[in-house]
């Protein structure tokens, strides 16, 4: 006799946590339409570690920078950070070290779905024009 189910297996989506989160196999969504509607991976590839540490990197890079121009007499011109300073002083680094690592996270779970890979892009981008414009003002002393 045949004992298997005809249960669909696939009706219900992969869970955001689940028992293969961290010992799954699954590297890539196969079907067309799943890469079009984007799930969930076990498994993440070199290119968007590499991003994910590059961002965590210049994150440090800006909070490093912007401690020196502020000591130099400059002003912070983001107001979240600014308040940030206002509240945590100096620590204000690990601040926006957490809240930039949670949300990296984040968009490393959702790496599978339409867009966030050019997110990730556009936020590695504009840190490396940040840092960019932190070492000409530190360069030039222009604040």
């Amino acid at each position: 006799m045949e004992k298997r189910s005809f249960r669909d297996r696939r009706r219900q989506p992969t869970p955001l946590f689940s028992r293969y989160t961290f010992r799954g196999r699954r590297k890539v969504l196969r079907r067309k339409e799943d890469q079009v509607k984007g799930g969930y991976v076990d498994r993440y590839g070199p290119g968007l570690l590499f991003f994910l540490i590059l961002i965590v990197g210049l994150n440090v890079l800006d909070s490093f920078f912007t401690m020196i121009i502020l000591e130099c007499g400059g002003w912070e011109v983001n107001p979240i950070v600014r308040s940030a300073i206002e509240v945590y002083g100096d620590q204000f680094w690990v601040w926006k070290f957490m809240l930039v690592s949670v949300n990296l996270i984040l968009l490393c779970l959702h790496s599978r779905f339409r867009y966030v890979n050019r997110i990730i892009l556009w936020i590695t981008l504009l840190f490396l024009g940040v840092i960019l414009y932190q070492i000409i003002l530190l360069q030039y002393h222009i604040f």
